[in-house]
């Protein structure tokens, strides 16, 4: 048995509410063991085990905080699209269309070069504090460019989606349901090896509720679970649909009607905000109290893509949250680990419980409020992912 004790922690973030009464369950003064790549034990430093420890690491009175979990990402794809950002910035409108470009580079690439670019993101998410990531397809939109997009997906994480549905490609535009047909039969199976998810883009310029429902059922009855892009540009049917599908989360949801909110509140649905999009697009950001105060479950992402949000860090995402749209930042904090577990459905990641995988960071810092409190500066001095140090 391998067994570490982080001890002469300041400030551990357990998210366990048993230890002070709050979502955060923050311990003062402790330490943290782990043994075998989980979580043994988290109390005060003064009361941990001393015997059997194969390794000691001194925190040095630094907090400590669970790994963020990305729960939406699209790290496989080719090309920037740094000139639409540019345009973007001098008063161009945001549409979906944009994502076309992004298809031409990612159909011409080799495999070696998609893998390449995802590792080097993912690089970067595990520098900055992220130890879990879903990854989806979508810019392929072919039957074999989908298929190797989620089969180099597999290589880095368990947590692949399937976006076939991201947008109807050039070459369909003129029969989107014969596109809705290949999304639903030849590339669904294609897929289906490579996949755990299945997500649709439901919303103006991308695909109809009635499609998007097509869409998901199609991947429900095949086995694969379902997620949602809804509501980013403009209300509509998205988060609804979600909810009637069980779908684990509704991502986006920028633009939340009255019904919405009532129907997540009813719901296990996680609602994850992906302000990095807002940030990029010049477009109003949400305001997270109403779902809070529905005491729907939130989680924060980094939505990391080419064309409207391309950003890997997750502390970056947590200030923008508590910035713009009324996050505190515990509550960032919360939704940016433990609220990416849920809406991956996972129960043993993005908390320090026992049992639970030793994902976790080390700060350069006395407190997590840091995060937000610094934006835009390199916080993370440690990363460990399932008891081993990554960083």
């Amino acid at each position: 048995m391998t067994s570490t004790l982080v001890h002469n922690i300041g400030q551990l973030v357990t998210n366990d509410p048993v230890h002070d009464g709050t979502k955060l369950g923050v311990i003062e003064n402790s330490a943290l063991l782990i043994e075998d790549g989980v979580v043994a034990w988290a109390g005060p430093d003064a009361d941990a085990p001393t015997h059997h420890i194969k390794r000691k690491l001194d925190a040095k009175g630094r907090a400590v905080i669970p790994g963020f979990v990305d729960s939406h990402t699209h790290m496989i794809f080719a090309g920037d699209r740094s000139k639409e950002f540019r345009a973007r910035m001098l008063g161009e409108t945001y549409s979906a269309g944009g994502i076309a470009h992004t298809v031409e580079k990612t159909r011409a690439a080799s495999d070696e070069l998609l893998r390449s670019n995802a590792q080097s993101l993912l690089n970067e998410a595990y520098s900055t504090g992220t130890t879990t990531v879903e990854i989806k397809s979508g810019y392929g939109l072919t039957v074999n460019d989908e298929r190797r997009s989620l089969e180099i997906a597999q290589d880095f994480t368990d947590e692949t989606t399937f976006l076939g549905a991201h947008v109807v490609p050039v070459e369909y535009k003129k029969n989107p349901k014969d596109y809705v047909d290949l999304v639903t039969g030849p590339m669904l199976d294609a897929v289906l090896p490579f996949s755990k998810w299945i997500d649709v883009f439901c919303d103006k310029g991308a695909f109809s509720p009635d499609d998007a429902r097509t869409i998901l059922k199609a991947g429900i009855a095949k086995g694969l679970l379902p997620r949602i892009h809804a509501n980013q540009l403009q209300e509509g049917q998205g988060v609804r649909l979600g909810v009637e599908l069980d779908a684990a989360s509704v991502d986006h949801v920028s633009h939340l009607s009255e019904k919405d909110i009532e129907a997540l509140s009813k719901s296990k649905t996680v609602a994850t905000l992906l302000p990095g999009a807002e940030f990029s697009t010049r477009s109003a950001y949400p305001d997270v109290r109403p779902l809070l105060e529905a005491s729907i479950t939130v989680a924060l992402a980094s939505d990391c893509n080419p064309g409207s949000s391309y950003t890997t860090s997750m502390a970056f995402i947590m200030a923008i949250a508590v910035r713009e749209m009324h996050f505190s930042p515990e509550q960032a904090l919360w939704s940016a680990t433990m609220g990416g577990a849920k809406a991956l459905r996972r129960d043993d990641i993005g908390h320090l419980f026992e049992g639970a995988r030793a994902n976790f960071s080390i700060l350069n810092a006395d407190s997590y409020i840091h995060l937000a409190y610094r934006p835009g500066v390199q916080l993370i001095e440690q990363v460990w992912r399932d008891g081993l140090q990554i960083k």
